[in-house]
């Protein structure tokens, strides 16, 4: 946005943002608890199936932990 409004600009981008940011929220979340606990930082595989594969080998991995908290604090 060089040469424009700075203050317009700021007000353009909190309205795109502003119906997302919770969902935005909730999902980056997720990925920087992959990237952090999962050690999706890089790709364990060569080739977009394997890849694929790491990626929802840690997603079952995430939910299935998930569900067991989860559970846990039902029980509890």
């Amino acid at each position: 946005m060089w040469g424009r409004d700075e203050q317009e600009t700021l007000r353009k981008l909190h309205e795109w943002n502003q119906p997302i940011h919770r969902v935005r929220g909730r999902i980056e979340k997720i990925f920087g608890t992959w990237k952090r606990s999962y050690g999706l930082r890089r790709m364990r595989w060569r080739g977009l199936a394997k890849a694929t594969a790491q990626v929802h080998l840690t997603a079952i991995a995430y939910n299935l932990k998930r569900s067991l908290n989860i559970l846990a604090a039902q029980l509890a």
